[in-house]
């Protein structure tokens, strides 16, 4: 480069000289090495809520949205309008046109509310769907949580070539050359808005790929985050496994993106095999005795159900007995031998049976490997615990070492010699990882429809990711803006009731319909918009009753759940103690909202960037003089000239954390939050047209 600059110098003709400078400096610029692919420059996106008018840019609904066209005029209800080549003019009913936006042009969106389920109403936690174009949906959290997300977790479409995902409202399949630029492109801008967001101390990204993109994504994350650590898992999803080519394929793969401060945080379980579950410090968890989910009737296995014999006061197992035969109903209040009766109740008061067998439990028992729990008033008997059959083999072998007994002396106490044996590998091999039995099967049966979504994520596998970098963060603000049938929603929630948790996790996915339901509903003369086609799409018809089902315990038939959550006893009709919103993303007019005409659309949005607590407020058309909402933990000044009341109210109320005030004077604003305690304060509407305008300008 030397040289060249040297010779450009020689260049006596200035203007010339200038001008090939800077085509040297392009050059200079472009990679030598790593990715290149093209910009595939526009994405476009249809904007329902923006009506049809004169000089917009419109698509038709049943065309391509990149077929966009400039509304030249309208005359009663049809458009005049020319192409984007600027070379054909043509007339469309106005009802068959939407409004559209290019990449890089700014938008103003809102959250429509859509529904809610309230399922903790003590609780100020609300969980959030957005139903939206994901890169939109990131352009509105980037104004609301820049730099606040500890984890992101995303599942994005794989590009298999077998029409897995669309790109400008079209299928990208094998017979597209540029399909893997067009796939690189898409990722490269959401990952952009994606990294804005993420905690640049110790936010963690996760993102799930096969082998059609893994080495692509490995070096666009590498470009993309020269300052973080990254490492792949791979991951056990398919035991039966899938032939694609000359293998039979298992697994795919997680790359784990680490900002600078991030860690594995307080993993006690290598992943490499099953289940190695373990209490505080350096010992493992002991297994429950009462079968749980399937299989867990008495008469499944009759001969594993039999009275355990206990000396109530010196808290002593004294020997489990004979099976009881089918037929034969004891008493279960009755003693035997003087000594109080644990039976294998479940929770729902049935019959039910142990894990081990009389003869193989009384045999733990002499070696002190069972160990007796607390006494479960509702149902009427104890809980015990016992070593599994690979800790007692780790026993044999010294990994596992006993170093006491219990005070009673009953039972061992056991610890791992070494910590390194511990440490997550990078290879995870689970049971509850198949996404057959954990993804397919059980989001079939948590919204009871039959293989409603194609190839969810295990509800587990979610569970174990999102712990591994969440588990010392109990509050920690988790997003998936891949959000497909809501497994990360759900695994969120599974977390928080496992461990008392307070995380609260944001998803975003669009309404696409299946393509079988698109060409009939096409056949039928319908159109996206319409109300039939949105409600066959994935937002409507399986993320959302996905979470309104799982929190609240029941199927959208209202059957009660089935079974139990795996490593748990809790039955899934229990549901969660959690709340949620679902929300669709609109768009605004940046006039009105300047004029203020607009401010019932965007109180959802103002509640969301002060920290989503409480329940989402409404209000009506009127326009209030200010909002004092201490259950949201936000205000709003909307006339300057109530300021004074306004510093009134938020005395009494010193929960408030947030206040937005409406003023056009940036002067005005400093003055009045000089006067005000509070974490945050924001100018309307400046601030939020500000954002949106500035950041389009650098994309």
């Amino acid at each position: 480069m030397a040289v060249l600059d040297e010779l450009v110098n020689q260049i006596e003709d200035k203007t010339l000289r200038d001008r090939i400078a800077v085509e040297v400096n392009k050059l200079a610029k472009q990679k030598k090495f790593g990715l290149v692919f093209e910009e595939h420059l526009p994405e476009c996106t249809p904007l329902w809520d923006i009506p049809v008018k004169k000089g917009g840019k419109v698509a038709l609904k049943s065309g391509q949205v990149s077929d966009f066209y400039t509304v030249l005029k309208i005359e009663g209800r049809i458009a005049t309008c020319l192409n984007k080549d600027k070379s054909v003019t043509a007339d469309f009913p106005v009802d068959e046109l939407v409004s559209v936006a290019e990449f890089g042009e700014p938008i103003y969106p809102y959250l429509k509310p859509l529904d809610s389920v309230c399922n903790a109403p003590d609780s100020d936690l609300w969980h959030t769907l957005i139903e939206a174009d994901n890169y939109h949906a990131l352009q509105l959290l980037e104004y609301l949580y820049a730099g606040k997300v500890d984890c992101i977790y995303i599942d994005p479409p794989y590009n298999t070539g077998a029409k897995d995902w669309k790109y400008n409202n079209d299928y990208v399949d094998n017979s597209d050359q540029y399909r893997h630029s067009k796939w690189l492109s898409f990722m490269q801008r959401r990952l952009k808005l994606a990294k804005k967001l993420l905690c640049p101390k110790d936010g963690v990204l996760i993102v799930t790929i096969d082998e059609k993109e893994f080495l692509h994504l490995g070096c666009l994350l590498e470009e993309m985050f020269p300052e973080a650590y990254i490492q792949m898992v791979t991951i056990v999803i398919n035991p039966k496994g899938s032939t694609r080519g000359r293998f039979s394929r298992v697994e795919e793969y997680a790359f784990y993106v680490f900002m600078p401060d991030a860690y594995v945080s307080g993993a006690s379980d290598p992943m490499l095999g099953e289940m190695v579950e373990q209490t505080e410090g350096n010992q493992p968890r002991w297994k429950g005795l009462l079968r749980s989910g399937m299989g867990s009737r008495r008469e499944d296995s009759p001969n594993l159900f039999y009275p355990i014999l206990i000396d109530q006061e010196k808290g002593l197992i004294i020997r489990a007995e004979k099976a009881i035969p089918m037929g034969v109903e004891p008493d279960y209040k009755e003693k035997i031998d003087g000594y109080s009766v644990a039976w294998p109740i479940r929770n729902d008061g049935s019959a039910g049976r142990w894990m081990l067998s009389t003869e193989t439990f009384n045999s733990m028992l002499e070696k002190g490997y069972i160990t007796l729990g607390r006494y479960d008033e509702r149902r009427g008997t104890w809980g015990f615990g016992y070593l599994s059959r690979k800790y007692q083999e780790q026993i044999e072998t010294g990994e596992l070492e006993i170093v006491g007994r219990t005070e009673n002396g009953q039972s061992v106490i056991v610890e791992f010699r070494s910590e390194q044996e511990r440490q997550v590998k990078t290879v995870w091999h689970r049971t509850r990882h198949d996404a057959g039995a954990y993804g397919s099967d059980l989001v079939s049966s948590v919204i009871g429809r039959s293989r409603a979504f194609s190839y969810p994520k295990s509800l587990y596998a979610e569970v174990d990711s999102i712990s591994m970098v969440t588990r010392n963060k109990p509050d920690a603000l988790i997003l998936d803006f891949f959000a497909g049938s809501g497994t990360t929603l759900h695994a969120v929630n599974l977390m928080n009731q496992e461990d008392g948790g307070h995380r609260r996790c944001i998803i975003v996915t669009n309404n696409e319909v299946s393509d079988a339901d698109a060409q009939n509903m096409t056949r039928r003369g319908l159109k996206p918009g319409d109300e039939e086609w949105e409600e066959l799409g994935i937002a409507r018809y399986v993320t959302w009753p996905r979470t309104v089902c799982s929190i609240e315990g029941h199927d959208v038939n209202g059957q009660p759940l089935r079974g139990n959550y795996l490593g748990s006893d809790r039955p899934m009709a229990d549901g969660f103690e959690a709340n949620a919103v679902f929300f669709k993303l609109g768009f605004l007019d940046k006039d009105e909202v300047a004029l203020g005409k607009q401010f019932k659309e965007m109180l959802p949005t103002l509640w969301m960037k002060a920290g989503a607590v409480g329940k989402c407020p409404i209000i009506s058309e009127d326009m209030p003089e200010m909002l004092i909402l201490p259950e949201n933990k936000f205000a709003v000044l909307v006339d300057e000239k109530q300021y004074m009341e306004f510093v009134e109210a938020l005395d009494k109320h010193p929960e408030i954390e947030t206040v937005y005030i409406i003023t056009d004077s940036e002067a005005g604003y400093l003055d009045m939050i000089a006067g005000l305690n509070v974490k945050e304060s924001y100018q309307l509407y400046r601030d939020y047209l500000d954002n949106f305008r500035i950041n389009a300008a650098r994309r």
